[in-house]
This record gives structure tokens, sequence and C-alpha cells, in this order.
């Protein structure tokens, strides 16, 4: 069951068979950014859904809702098949075309006038989020914790025919770069223009990246991949597969390359290379580690705070020495214990 604790925004996620052509990043699902986010080119999907001040730097065509909330920024038009929400203050350089209702807020600025063929609200729509807190609030206060979790069921694990692209909150995506703080999933049959950066990347098959790859942890790239650049790991492991051409340097902690990829560039590991000829890691298992990577992570910060409660105790300490594993501890100290 999903958990109420749980960002559904906390990675970015490029569906399979997404493009971005000249102008416009296409795919078949929604797609969903979140606040205070830059996306500099057009957008092309189902639902579009924007948190507050996103700017789009081109036009929107969504296939069913579009959903932008306060203060966004849309240079050009906006084209919705079904119904627009558009909240206070948003901007947009163009037209709005709603093929059914719309439901606008204040001090809203379309620059070509709009046209709607359903209803037309003029009010600021609850932001999507905002709404789902409150009525599962609602729900959580008369005592109906079956149907709060039914609700968020349906929101979170609902089964689509396409999975969206989600842009996390304060990313940016242009032609040049796509910049997050969080980490990446890259589907298969994928075609992307510009450096991805990101916490840690898992790359799918087939894709066309026309950038470089760097991320602070882990990057995984599938086979068949194409890469037009670096693939660069800070701390991490670059496992690379099979028939993957890399037309730039590899560089990580630790490398994993396939006997059958192709890397045009330098080879660089600060710890250790591998040659493999198993195919590339795959996402359960990347997972998996990452999980244990948090878990390792967590018993570290516990053991930490154990360390410096015992260093603060007062009384006699024990003649023992300290673990020689740790980076200071007892046994830089003067003995305290009494000796009679």
């Amino acid at each position: 069951m999903p958990s109420f604790r749980s960002d559904p925004l906390d990675e970015l996620v490029v569906p399979d068979e997404t493009h971005v052509q000249e102008h416009d990043l296409v795919t078949d699902g929604d797609v969903i950014v979140g606040g205070q986010s830059t996306i500099e080119f057009g957008v092309r999907g189902g639902n579009v859904i924007a948190g507050e001040r996103v700017t789009f730097g081109g036009h929107i065509e969504a296939e069913d809702d579009c959903r932008l909330d306060m203060w966004c920024d849309v240079a050009d038009n906006v084209l919705v098949g079904e119904d627009a929400y558009l909240g206070e203050r948003v901007h947009i350089g163009g037209e709005l075309r709603v093929a059914g209702n719309l439901d606008i807020g204040d001090d809203v600025d379309i620059e070509d006038g709009f046209d709607a063929n359903g209803w037309i609200v003029i009010r600021n729509p609850m932001p999507t989020i905002v709404f789902l807190f409150v009525y599962l609030s609602q729900l959580l206060r008369i005592g109906e914790e079956e149907k709060a979790e039914t609700l968020l069921s349906a929101v979170v694990e609902e089964e689509r025919a396409h999975e969206p692209v989600v842009v996390p909150r304060g990313s940016h995506v242009s032609d040049d770069a796509w910049r997050v703080s969080t980490p990446g999933r890259i589907g298969d049959d994928c075609r992307l223009h510009g450096n991805i950066r990101a916490q840690s990347l898992v790359v799918g098959r087939d894709n066309e990246i026309f950038g470089s790859l760097r991320a602070r942890e882990g990057i995984t790239v599938g086979s068949g991949t194409e890469v037009t650049g670096n693939v660069t790991t800070r701390s991490g492991t670059v496992r690379v597969g099979p028939g993957t051409d890399v037309r730039g340097d590899v560089s990580g902690e630790y490398v994993e390359l396939h006997q059958d990829a192709e890397v045009e560039g330098a080879i660089r590991a600060r710890e250790e290379m591998t040659i493999v000829s198993e195919p590339v890691i795959d996402d359960a298992v990347i997972d998996a580690e990452t999980e244990d990577a948090d878990e390792r992570q967590q018993a570290d910060d516990e053991t930490a705070g154990e360390t410096e409660l015992d260093c603060n105790e007062v009384g006699p300490r024990p003649e023992t020495a300290s673990d020689p594993r740790s980076d200071g501890g007892a046994g830089d100290l003067p003995d305290t214990s009494d000796e009679s």
C-alpha cells in the first residue's frame, strides 16, 4: 500500500518511446511537472499537469486535461482536448483553445484570447495536491481509513496504458541540459537531447542520448544505447551494457564494462575496472542495491549516534581498546579508570 509520506515527484521519469523533437517533448502518456521548474520547449502528451511557478518555453498540447497551477507561464499556445484548469495569475503568451470546460482563476493573462466549447467558470481552482490532501484529511477525520486507503491507491497505483513523464520540483530541462537533484530513470527507445545531470541514473535499452550523463552516484546504461558524450559519476559505479556505444569518456569509482560495449574515449576507474560478459544489471537489482545502500547509511547514522552518546557518558571507561576501524575513539583519550 502506498505511504502517505511518499513523494510521487522524487524521481525524474522518462518513459519508453519518449522523443524530444525540434521544439517539443513528445510522449504517449501524461506529463507531470513539479513546482518552480523550467521546461524550455513545448510539451505534447495526454494530461499535462504543472505545479506552481512552472515556465514552459513553447506550447502545450494536451489530448486530455490540462491543469496549470498559479503563476505558471506558457510562452505559446495551449491546446486542450478535454477540460482546462488555470490557477490565478497564469500567463499564456498565445491562444487558449479548450474542447471541454474551462475553470479559470483571477488575473489570468491570455494574450491572444481563448475559446472553450463547454462551461466557463471564473474562480480560483484548488490545486490538485491541495484538493487531494483536504479530501484525505476529511476522510481520516471521520474515521474512514479504508476509503482513504482506497482513494490513495487509486491515485498512486492506477494502471495506465503509458507511464507518465515526471519532472521533479525545481528542475531545469532544455535542449542543452536536463538538471535535477533527484534520481533519474529513462526507459527504452527514447531520443533525448542535452546533458543529463541527476543524483543517479538508470538508462534503458536502445536509446539515443545526444549529450553526456553525469551523476553523483551510480549510472547504468542498458544494451544498444548510444550516448554522444561522456558518462561520469562522482562516487558510484558505472555499468555499461552490451552493444552500447559511448562516444566519449567513461569514468567512475568503479567501472563495469560489457565485453561487447564500445567506448571511443578514455576509461577511468579510481578503484577498479571490470570487463563482464553478463548483461547489464536490471532495474530490480539496482533498486535492491539502492535500498541496501539506504539501510547501510541508516545503520551508520545510528552507530554514529550511539558512539556520540557513549563518549558523552559520565563514569569510568572500560579498559578494552576501541574498535580500530573507527575514525577516532576512546583509544585517543586518556584512561580515566582507577587501578587499585
